[in-house]
């Protein structure tokens, strides 16, 4: 595929089958599929944002089974992300549910927890943090991330941004389902245009988790 044209609905297809029949079977007798209407198309898509976000790792389809006790063999949704530093950037996928575009910080070492927390722990830098997911928010973006059920250890329970400190990761994200103009061009401009929105979440978070000297 030389350029984005979008994302076939025959994609969409693909995974909603798959979850019926997760099966070695089933993906040798529909892997052109795969190839065609979705692992191509993300494979472009990512290539003409490049420029202006970078290079991204598109997820391989099969899942790593040695140690989970689900052995399905297949990921049902295809992922691609941008990192910006280690566990951050931004994420795309296309799945039976459609297109998802989202980002933030999905894992850290305890070093990078601790360094997140305490930059909402400051007053300048926290504030900063809170008026970008308000932002975020009134965008039509929905905040989620792991979260302490209790306050971290070494913050105080009434501490204004508490609920920003129980975070152990931190995200943003727009589920758009499937559109009309999924399997158009206009696809490219809707996934640039919502990781724009997302420009300064991720370039805070960048900040405070990339590794320093």
């Amino acid at each position: 595929m030389s350029g984005f044209t979008g994302f076939p609905l025959a994609g969409l297809d693909f995974y909603e089958d798959l979850e019926a029949d997760n099966s070695k079977t089933f993906w040798n007798a529909h892997k052109a599929v795969y190839d065609e209407s979705v692992r191509a198309p993300m494979v472009a898509l990512t290539a003409l944002l490049e420029p202006d976000f970078g290079t991204a790792k598109i997820f391989r389809p099969y899942r790593d089974v040695r140690f989970s006790k689900d052995k399905l063999p297949y990921k049902t949704a295809q992922g691609a992300v941008v990192g910006t530093a280690p566990g951050t950037g931004w994420y795309v996928q296309i799945g039976a549910a459609g297109l998802y575009v989202g980002g933030g910080f999905y894992s850290g070492t305890p070093a990078q927890i601790a360094q997140y927390r305490a930059t909402v722990d400051d007053d300048v830098r926290g504030r900063e943090l809170e008026a970008i997911l308000a932002k975020l928010r009134k965008k039509g973006f929905a905040i989620g991330g792991d979260t302490l059920k209790t306050k971290p250890k070494g913050y105080e329970a009434d501490h204004p941004r508490i609920e920003l400190l129980r975070h152990k990761s931190i995200t943003c994200r727009k589920e758009f389902g499937a559109p009309d103009w999924l399997p158009t061009a206009r696809a490219a401009t809707e996934v640039r245009k919502t990781w724009e929105s997302m420009r300064p979440f991720i370039d805070w978070l960048t900040a405070v988790v990339a590794p320093t000297g």
